[in-house]
């Protein structure tokens, strides 16, 4: 069999594969989530997290509306090595750092089983 014969071949199953993820998954909402931060932002957002009165507040304080808990949700970063995941109970505090009007922020998060709970917002300083 010739190269030119085994590239046509090549070319024609990938088509004929491309078609069927197509057809199968075409109307599905997947996601590809396998990373820790793309787990842990996804699970928070799922729950559709309720804001305190402190994390209100501060918001107030700093100009931010609720568009910024969206864009911190979906394309923060959770600093694991600030947040406290060990804790024995089913909740677990995140810290996600995320940047709204060209200024950097820290968002706390109570992330429990069945809710999430926004805690505090804090403005991150550079020296």
């Amino acid at each position: 069999m010739t190269i030119f014969k085994r590239f046509a071949y090549y070319l024609g199953g990938l088509t004929i594969g491309i078609f069927i993820l197509m057809f199968f998954l075409g109307g599905k909402n997947t996601s590809c989530d396998y990373g820790p931060n793309a787990r842990v932002l996804k699970n928070i957002r799922i729950k559709h997290p309720e804001v305190s009165q402190n994390a209100q507040q501060a918001m107030a304080n700093y100009g931010l509306d609720s568009t910024t808990i969206s864009t911190f949700l979906n394309r923060g970063d959770v600093i694991f090595n600030e947040s406290n995941t060990s804790i024995d109970d089913s909740c677990k505090l995140y810290v996600i750092k995320g940047a709204q009007l060209e200024k950097r922020y820290k968002m706390n998060v109570k992330n429990c089983d069945s809710t999430a709970v926004i805690l505090a917002f804090e403005l991150i300083v550079e020296d």
